[in-house]
C-alpha cells in the first residue's frame, strides 16, 4: 500500500549553483509534454499499487515555475486519478519569483493545503551569491499573497553558512522571517554537494567548509526559533503546534514512498529505484506505457540496511528513537 506521494518538477528558470537535486531551464521541452506524462505514470502506478494516498509533496526543480495553465492541468489530473480520500496534506514548493495570486489561489482552490516557500535569505548580496532569481520584497511580497490565501500551513525555507553570510546577517534574517509570522520554518545549513557549481568552488578553495560557524548558526537558528514559540521538531526544521510536515515526517518515520517525474526517488516494499533523471527519455518512455523502462539505480533493503536507515532518521527528531525497536532488531 502507497501512503505518501512525491511528485519531482524538474524545471527552473535559472539554476541555483548550490542545488544539486535533478533539475533543467525549460529548453526545448514541452511543458504540456511533462505534464502529460506525469499523470500518465501517476495512473499507471496507481493501477499497480494500492493506493491509499496520505500526503502528496510537490517538489522540484519548481513547480511553480510551469505555467497556471499547465500547473492547473497537473493539480487537476492528479484529483481525477488518485483517490483523496484519505489525505491529510497536499505541500508544493514555491519559488517567490514564478509565485502570483491567481496562481496561488488555484493552487489552493484544487485542494494543497502547505506551501513551502524558498526564500533562502532577505539579504539582497546573500540572494545573489545563491544565484536566487528573486529580490527581498518578491519573497515578502509572495508570502502576504499565500498567507492571505490562508493555507492550512505556510513554511518559509531559509538557509545559513552561506560564504559571505555574517551572524548577524543570519540573525536579522530569523527575526525577519519571525517577525512575519509563518507557522512552520526549515532552517537548512548549505552543504557543499558534488555536480554543483558551490562544490566545484570549494574543490578551488575559493570556498571553505568551517564546522564551527556551522554551528554557531545552528545554535542561534536554535535558541531564537524555539525562543519564539517553535518547536524544533527535527534537527532542520521547526513548527508551531499542529503544523509539522506530515509528509517530510512519514521519510523520518522510515515510511514507503513514490516517487513520480523524472529523477524521482521511489521506496516501497523493501525496494529502492530512481525514475531516470533525464526528462526527454522520461516523456518518451510515459508514451509507450513501458513504466518499467523509467527505473534506475535499483537497490534492496534488508532488514539489517532499513534498521540502520531508521535509526539515523529517527535520531534526527525531537522524538527520538525508542530503544525497544533497536534491542528488537539487534535481537534477530
Amino acid at each position: 500500500m502507497v501512503e505518501h506521494l512525491y511528485i519531482h518538477v524538474p524545471f527552473c528558470h535559472r539554476i541555483c549553483p548550490y542545488c544539486s537535486f535533478y533539475k533543467h531551464t525549460f529548453g526545448n521541452i514541452n511543458q504540456s509534454e511533462l505534464v502529460q506524462s506525469t499523470l500518465n505514470e501517476i495512473s499507471i502506478r496507481n493501477d499497480f499499487y494500492d493506493f491509499n494516498i496520505k500526503t502528496i509533496y510537490l517538489g522540484g526543480g519548481t513547480p511553480t515555475a510551469l505555467s497556471r495553465k499547465n500547473l492547473e492541468s497537473l493539480l487537476s489530473g492528479i484529483n481525477q486519478i488518485v483517490n483523496l480520500k484519505s489525505l491529510e496534506e497536499w505541500g508544493i514548493e514555491v519559488n517567490p519569483s514564478t509565485c502570483n495570486l491567481k496562481k496561488a489561489q488555484m493552487i489552493k482552490a484544487h485542494g494543497v493545503t502547505r506551501t513551502s516557500l524558498g526564500i533562502q535569505s532577505w539579504n539582497e548580496s546573500t540572494l545573489k551569491k545563491l544565484g536566487r532569481d528573486h529580490s527581498p520584497s518578491d519573497a515578502e511580497k509572495s508570502f502576504e499573497i499565500l498567507k492571505s490565501c490562508e493555507f492550512n500551513s505556510l513554511n518559509i525555507d531559509l538557509m545559513f553558512s552561506i560564504p559571505g553570510q555574517s551572524v548577524v546577517s543570519w540573525e536579522d534574517d530569523l527575526n525577519k522571517t519571525i517577525k512575519l509570522g509563518p507557522n512552520h520554518i526549515s532552517a537548512y545549513n548549505l552543504n557543499y554537494e558534488e555536480d554543483t557549481e558551490f562544490f566545484e568552488r570549494l574543490k578551488k578553495g575559493e570556498f571553505y567548509e568551517d564546522p564551527e560557524k556551522d554551528g554557531d548558526h545552528f545554535s542561534l537558528a536554535m535558541e531564537t526559533l524555539v525562543g519564539s514559540g517553535y518547536e524544533h521538531y527535527e534537527i532542520s526544521n521547526y513548527a508551531f503546534p499542529g503544523h509539522r510536515s506530515k509528509h517530510n515526517s512519514s521519510y523520518w518515520e522510515g515510511k514507503d514512498y513514490l516517487g513520480i517525474g523524472p529523477g524521482a526517488f521511489s521506496t516501497v516494499n523493501g525496494k529502492r529505484w530512481r525514475n531516470v533523471p533525464d526528462t526527454k527519455k522520461y516523456i518518451e518512455v510515459l508514451a509507450t506505457n513501458k513504466i518499467n523502462s523509467l527505473e534506475t539505480e535499483h537497490e534492496t533493503i534488508d532488514d539489517s540496511s532499513f534498521c540502520i536507515e531508521r535509526i539515523a532518521l529517527q535520531l534526527r527528531t525531537s522524538d527520538g528513537l525508542n530503544l525497544r525497536y533497536v534491542k528488537n532488531n539487534l535481537d534477530k
